[in-house]
């Protein structure tokens, strides 16, 4: 994959604080010389605040390693695309920040660790990601390769285009109504659609920038593969359960993502709509 440039400014890192939180404004300040008062450690008295603790993290200017700076030049080109189709609808796009951590990270879902994997919380319109994911996506699936790591910040970002459509609030109104199984078949229909959006933000990068190299395209269709419900259940306990699928198949992703990449248009990602037969 061909990437360069700074890349966009709406990335936060979080690595390396180690889940240390700093005193933070006004509170923080009266939070310390109440604790030097009376002989107790800050931290401890920040911990009973709620709301009175800050995360520690760097601006996007401030990244520099390479891992890190691949996101921000990724994030980048999908605002670009992102921008585009949203305009060309009479729409805004309204830009989601990626938060880097490292082991665990507090988001407006609630507490997260790297086990996770990356996620996007749609409460804060910020997508999350521990870079380690990467070497475990190469070591222990054999999915390697820039463009794989491409296609997983840009599903999280398709969950955000998901937000922005009022997919996202459908799917929260309709998961008091249904039973586990039923809204599972849901979930699936949203992730395939996140792989959709993905493919089609592939297409449209290439017009734009050029970035795909050969092989491009089927390092991110190894991803999707590896990824897929069936075969990390396979891995994992031995037995295939469909009726816990949450993400979808190897084949079904592999398959929304490559649509998404050959039409590009985002209109024909319509997953809630189709046959079981046709996911």
């Amino acid at each position: 994959m061909r990437w360069f440039g700074q890349g966009s400014g709406n990335v936060e890192d979080g690595r390396g604080g180690g889940g240390k939180m700093a005193l933070g404004g006004g509170v923080g300040l009266i939070i310390a010389i109440v604790a030097m008062l009376f002989g107790q450690d800050p931290q401890q008295l920040m911990d009973m605040v709620p709301g009175a603790q800050q995360e520690q993290t760097k601006p996007a200017s401030e990244i520099s390693d390479k891992g890190g700076q691949f996101v921000r030049v990724v994030l980048g080109y999908t605002e670009e695309v992102w921008d585009d189709l949203f305009r060309q609808k009479g729409m805004e796009y309204r830009k989601p920040k990626v938060r880097l951590f490292t082991g665990q990270v507090q988001s407006g879902c609630g507490t997260a660790s790297s086990a996770t994997g990356p996620f996007y919380c749609p409460a804060d319109e910020k997508a999350y990601i521990d870079l380690s994911f990467y070497d475990e996506l190469q070591n222990r699936f054999g999915a390697g390769g820039d463009f794989a790591q491409a296609y997983v910040i840009a599903h999280e970002i398709g969950h955000h285009v998901q937000k922005l459509l009022g997919t996202t609030e459908k799917m929260d109104q309709m998961r008091s109504q249904l039973s586990e199984r039923e809204y599972n078949k849901l979930s699936v229909r949203l992730e395939l659609q996140a792989d959709f959006y993905a493919g089609v933000w592939a297409h449209h990068a290439q017009k734009k920038r050029n970035i795909l190299e050969e092989g491009d395209i089927e390092e991110a269709l190894t991803a999707a593969n590896a990824i897929g419900d069936d075969r990390l259940q396979k891995q994992s306990q031995g037995t295939v359960v469909p009726d816990a699928f949450t993400h979808g198949t190897s084949e079904q992703r592999m398959r929304w993502f490559k649509k998404g990449y050959e039409t590009g248009d985002m209109d024909q990602g319509d997953t809630f709509s189709v046959s079981d037969g046709e996911l």
